[in-house]
């Protein structure tokens, strides 16, 4: 039998044959698909094409006989058992079996450093928009599921041969900065800024004062507003005076934004050290969290400020923006409201420098495809942006017609055990880093039960990996759309489809060879093939085999849950076949194939743990 690297996807293999098989019997039916999925009675076949019912109905033939005539022309040879009239159940089913010799040829082709997933035949370059973080405020929950997410879809799409460039979106201009700015300066004057900002607790609290001194949508503020009369002025006397000072503090903070976009240099020293600081705890979570996001990934929407202007006369020279009301829009088709990108004070928006990042992440850096890991929240924000840019031209490559793939991978919320949104018992959102901790202590609790006999210092590095491993795999296992339940317990639980479940399967299959080693059992099996006899060997097999259909399904649907089942699923067949096939105390090459079975497994699951992103041990 001769098979290609392409081509060890029993579904594919089988799908090709049988299509073939119907374009011989039924030259009429062109476009009819094999139909092919897994027997779900293991004892009539591994697969079954369904092909039959629906090109029976379109042909106004009996479905059987439809079935026989599929059957009569087709050739499995070389790779699954021959199908005959028996092999037909039902209405039309197909069952096919394949060849215990052929599944040992796909392993054997597997079994390359690629594990089967073969490079893109179209590699892209892709900018995955993950993390998102805030000048002079802790990451909390909120911020969890943008990293983990996009880390794994990034890791995933590097996989399979794409040019990834993460970019970690930073909020580090605005009005919002600039108030804290001028609170901290006020208060300082004109001290060394890196004697006073010392660490991100004191920047939040500064940051909350800010805002609570600058705040004038307030009842006073109706009152003043709208003219309301002395009487009501009296009644609001004490908070009309706190309005006047929130005013004030307002237009300090709206000059230091104008001092700071001019760049002088007193604010923009405060702003550095305020930038240092928050993205230093920014990467400190997201090292803790085992992502690959680092300071190289870093763009602020500062780095945007001096194309904001030009982008917007751009489009208004083009036609593409238009006023409405005093301020900017650009109208998108089926939407019926336009997209703002300057607001009636001249202001501009998120929109806007979203657009500028568009513009940036395909014509500069040459995206083919631009993923933005962001709440479901933020959906229509992204329909209204990403109609804008493909209007005006910005996520069209130059040289080119055709625009770049603009995605929002959305996601749902983190839930507590109440069902409403994960906060402390004050309703403040958790801190990302206090998550992490507590996981990690939690971990350990378990761990110092479970495995007494390792030495403390490994027990504390294994419930680190299982704390982080816990938290990865309960927001990756979740279908990203939806919300899910933060729940240490089940999280970390060692039983049922959880991240230290599998990484405890993974670790078994290594402890085979750990132990083989210490039987003296040699256990170099570079040169011995796969034998696939006994059903558990068989059901392990086409676990294996489904590898790089997997990963390519989280490539194409950017869902990571789907890996996550995969891999759920292969840990069950390797434990099924661990309990029926004994390995060490077989003998000889019966040994050595299940040795080499348990070898190609661990790899898959290190492989597929690392796509996750989650740290793996040797021991646990």
């Amino acid at each position: 039998m001769s098979l290609s690297a392409s081509t060890i996807d029993p579904v594919q293999l089988l799908d090709q044959r049988v299509v073939e098989a119907i374009r011989r019997a039924f030259p009429e039916a062109a476009g009819a698909e094999a139909m092919i999925s897994p027997c779900k009675q293991v004892a009539l076949g591994d697969f079954q094409s369904n092909a039959a019912m629906p090109l029976a109905k379109k042909l106004g033939k009996n479905p059987r006989e439809v079935a026989k005539a599929i059957v009569g022309a087709l050739d499995l040879s070389g790779l699954a058992e021959p199908v005959t009239e028996a092999s037909i159940a039902g209405p039309g089913f197909i069952n096919i079996m394949l060849k215990p010799e052929a599944l040992a040829g796909l392993l054997g082709i597997m079994d390359r450093p690629t594990l089967g997933v073969e490079p893109s035949a179209k590699p892209m370059t892709v900018v995955v928009d993950l993390c998102g973080v805030n000048l002079a405020k802790q990451m909390h929950v909120g911020h969890l599921r943008s990293i983990i997410i996009g880390d794994t879809l990034a890791r995933t799409l590097d996989r399979v041969g794409h040019k990834v460039v993460r970019q970690n979106h930073v909020g580090d201009w605005g009005l919002n900065i600039a108030m804290v700015i001028s609170s901290l300066l006020r208060e300082h004057g004109d001290a060394d800024p890196a004697s006073y900002i010392t660490d991100l607790d004191q920047l939040e609290k500064a940051y909350r004062k800010a805002q609570h001194a600058c705040k004038t949508d307030t009842p006073a503020g109706l009152v003043r507003r709208f003219s309301m009369g002395p009487k009501a002025e009296a009644e609001w006397e004490e908070e009309l005076a706190g309005l006047d000072r929130a005013v004030a503090s307002l237009n300090e903070a709206k000059r230091t934004l104008v001092n700071l976009q001019s760049g002088s240099p007193r604010e923009v020293r405060a702003w550095e050290e305020i930038t240092k600081i928050t993205l230093a705890e920014c990467l400190r979570a997201c090292a803790a969290l085992s992502t690959i996001i680092t300071d190289e990934h870093t763009a602020g929407e500062s780095s945007y400020r001096d194309e904001l202007a030009p982008l917007v006369e751009e489009l208004i020279s083009r036609g593409i923006a238009e006023e409405t009301r005093g301020a900017l829009v650009v109208r998108v088709e089926g939407i019926e409201e336009p997209c703002i990108i300057r607001k009636t004070d001249g202001g501009y928006l998120y929109a806007t420098t979203d657009l500028c990042a568009i513009r940036r992440r395909v014509q500069k850096l040459g995206a083919d495809r631009v993923i933005y890991c962001v709440d479901a929240r933020q959906g229509f924000h992204f329909k209204q942006v990403f109609g804008a840019a493909l209007r005006a031209g910005l996520a069209t490559k130059p040289g080119t017609d055709q625009p770049a793939l603009l995605e929002h991978a959305a996601f749902g919320m983190v839930m507590g055990p109440d069902g409403r949104p994960f906060k402390t018992r004050s309703g403040e959102n958790v801190k990302l880093m206090d998550l992490i901790g507590e996981a990690t202590e939690r971990a350990l609790a378990v761990v110092e039960t479970r495995s007494k006999e390792l030495p403390a210092e490994e027990r504390a590095a294994v419930a680190k990996a299982v704390g982080v491993a816990a938290m990865k795999y309960a927001d990756l296992s979740t279908n990203r759309v939806n919300d899910y339940v933060f729940d240490y317990g089940r999280m970390l639980a060692f039983e049922g489809n959880t991240g230290p479940y599998l990484l405890y399967a993974l670790v078994r299959t290594k402890s085979i060879f750990r132990k083989a080693a210490e039987r003296g059992i040699e256990t170099d099996i570079s040169q011995v093939g796969f034998t696939i006899a006994q059903p558990a060997e068989r059901a392990l097999a086409l676990a294996l085999l489904r590898y790089p259909a997997a990963v390519a399904s989280v490539v194409e649907s950017l869902e990571p849950h789907r890996l996550c089942v995969y891999l759920y699923e292969l840990a069950g067949s390797f434990s099924s076949f661990f309990d029926a096939c004994p390995v060490l105390s077989a003998e000889g090459a019966v040994r050595e194939a299940r040795l080499k079975l348990c070898q190609l497994t661990a790899r898959v699951l290190e492989d597929g743990l690392r796509l996750l992103g989650m740290p793996t041990v040797e021991r646990m």
